[in-house]
């Protein structure tokens, strides 16, 4: 594989950065390397938006809402790292999921 422009790049950090995946989702569809992480970011933004609905039950959801952002904060650092060393990353379970996704 070719290494990524600086570009697709720009494009695949963007996918990792919550709502803002809808950018490369949208004006990437083409790009085999942004699309592969824009539908990564699409899975991870829907675990976000999970966290933030679980971290609303009152002391348990607390709890295990800071331990899903903190998971999906890590995860989603170490997905970036992945984009700027020109890797295509499969996030465990997340890619399992992102396979599934026809956009």
């Amino acid at each position: 594989m070719n290494k990524p422009t600086s570009e697709q790049m720009v494009f695949g950090i963007l996918s990792y950065l919550g709502i803002l995946v809808l950018i490369p989702l949208l004006i990437k569809k083409d790009d085999d390397f942004v699309h592969f992480h824009a539908k990564q970011g699409l899975v991870m933004l829907l675990v976000w938006i999970a966290a933030w609905i679980v971290a609303l039950i009152p002391v348990i959801g607390w709890v295990f809402g800071s331990l899903f952002y903190i998971v999906l904060l890590i995860v989603s650092l170490i997905a970036i790292v992945k984009v700027l060393m020109g890797e295509k990353w499969e996030i465990p379970v997340v890619s399992t999921y992102a396979d599934k996704l026809n956009v």
